[in-house]
């Protein structure tokens, strides 16, 4: 049975993992949502005003108040700094899975936080709510995403052609998985990150 949590807040050793406020919706449309880098990957693509930025994160900030709504932006401990987002979402009472979402700001790739993050949810999504499998996909055209998912465990378990459609093209997407008891029998130490979750 899936233990819902909420959104709590999650300190690794470089990031904290926070619910989103409305007064990041600046920093979220300068340098996530309005940037072709980041959003292109993604089917909606970048926002052109802050205003769908705004309407975004009214969207998001809302849903906090159900304990099965479970979106984190990712902030810089060191200097408070918003770079990112990560999301548990199709979260499935019946098959008790679920898929995991993230981007990161471009001035932050390659530095290991989308992996030191998704690390933490995926920690966090097995040993406190009890998930039983977590799945991420990503456009074959950002195989960087699948590296991440590659390095905290998961494995690929194929591709499922003209998956999404953006700006009227079909485009693949790889497919990955972990379950939780293959997580738990083989989870390697991982020295980025140290769970210390706040309610």
């Amino acid at each position: 049975m899936i233990i819902y949590k909420g959104t709590p807040m999650i300190e690794t050793k470089r990031l904290m993992l926070r619910k989103i406020e409305m007064n990041d919706a600046r920093r979220m449309f300068d340098y996530i949502f309005s940037d072709h880098r980041v959003m292109d990957n993604l089917i909606k693509g970048p926002h052109k005003e802050i205003s769908e930025t705004i309407d975004r994160l009214t969207e998001i900030t809302n849903q906090y108040r159900s304990e099965k709504f479970c979106y984190w932006g990712i902030e810089m401990k060191e200097s408070g700094e918003l770079i990112g987002t990560i999301d548990l979402y199709n979260i499935d009472d019946g098959t008790e899975n679920c898929e995991v979402g993230y981007n990161i700001g471009f001035n932050w790739w390659n530095q290991g936080y989308g992996s030191e993050a998704l690390h933490a949810i995926i920690e966090f999504a097995f040993r406190f709510m009890n998930i039983h499998k977590i799945s991420a996909t990503h456009n074959i055209d950002n195989p960087a995403s699948g590296r991440i998912m590659l390095k905290v465990g998961m494995k690929r378990e194929g591709i499922i052609r003209h998956m999404i459609r953006k700006n009227n093209q079909y485009k693949d997407c790889g497919i990955y998985g972990i379950l939780q008891q293959e997580y738990l029998e083989t989870n390697l130490p991982y020295r980025t990150v140290i769970l210390n979750i706040v309610h």
